[in-house]
């Protein structure tokens, strides 16, 4: 079967979820308020970046207690707000909110440049977000089936992949990188050192966690952790939305596993591109060391 992408904006979105109503809602009507807390992402930035973040601002709103991410689901925790059923939880949902998507700039709420919200963006090796974001096509019914990982990789880099060009969700959001309102953070520093990234998150949001409470956040936004509690882990999704026979939802949870996949074709077309597109970003991040 054929899949129907969503377009919106001149972006493509999955058809499961997505409706032309809810994202120009979420763009054009939803009302951003100043203590809403948003966690982007381009999708497959790392363990699903996404889900590791919702994890990790789940625990922190509890101060470490993880009895609320053991026993409300993720998307319930953090309302994905331009989906059709997210819509709806997030307008429901008392205040602070916490938010997620993975909109890019341009089409994310006009609302939020009137607003003091916080905007938290974690970012990965793209080289790593096209491997994983494969193998999550290859999964997920509402997306097309690859049909070659060469022909998925030319994709990514022509920006023809559902949610749009990572060069641009990622230079869109990085405008935003002195303002006092916006966060950001790579998978690869929540790798190594996640105790210090938490300390961070925690001084962006003015929670005060004692040492007990950050070690907690800590051990239960593990990867172990979250393998193991289905409110994270999407196995509770159903079989026309998510094939678990076809692989994991939290498949590897490592840094560099595109050097299993590349050609030495692949990397040096990829590094050419990635050059030509960063540029004038004037930023380094971990991968370009």
């Amino acid at each position: 079967m054929p899949v129907h992408y969503v377009t919106y904006e001149g972006v493509k979105f999955p058809p499961a979820y997505n409706s032309e109503h809810s994202l120009s809602f979420a763009h054009n009507e939803f009302l951003v308020r100043d203590d809403d807390i948003f966690n982007i992402t381009y999708p497959k930035s790392g363990m699903r970046g996404t889900v590791w973040m919702t994890e990790i601002l789940s625990l922190i709103r509890s101060h470490g207690c993880p009895s609320w991410n053991r026993t409300v689901l993720n998307s319930d925790r953090m309302p994905w707000f331009s989906t059709r059923l997210g819509l709806e939880s997030a307008l429901s949902y008392p205040p602070p909110r916490l938010l997620t998507c993975h909109l890019p700039r341009h089409i994310f709420p006009k609302s939020f440049s009137h607003s003091s919200a916080k905007v938290i963006y974690t970012l990965r090796d793209p080289r790593d977000v096209v491997v994983s974001y494969y193998y999550f096509s290859k999964m997920c019914n509402s997306y097309e089936d690859p049909t070659s990982f060469e022909q998925f990789l030319r994709d990514f880099l022509n920006g023809d992949l559902p949610h749009g060009s990572w060069f641009e969700h990622v230079r869109g959001w990085m405008e935003m990188k002195d303002t006092e309102n916006f966060f950001f953070i790579t998978y690869e520093e929540l790798k190594q050192d996640l105790h210090s990234s938490v300390r961070r998150l925690c001084r962006f949001l003015g929670q005060d966690l004692d040492d007990d409470a950050i070690s907690s956040v800590v051990q239960n936004a593990s990867f172990t952790a979250m393998r193991g509690n289905p409110m994270c882990s999407s196995i509770l999704l159903p079989a026309d939305i998510m094939d678990q026979t076809k692989g994991q939802f939290l498949r590897k949870g490592i840094c560099g596993d595109w050097e299993n996949h590349f050609t030495v074709a692949q990397s040096e077309t990829f590094d050419r591109i990635y050059q030509d597109r960063m540029q004038g970003l004037n930023m380094t991040f971990p991968w370009d060391r």
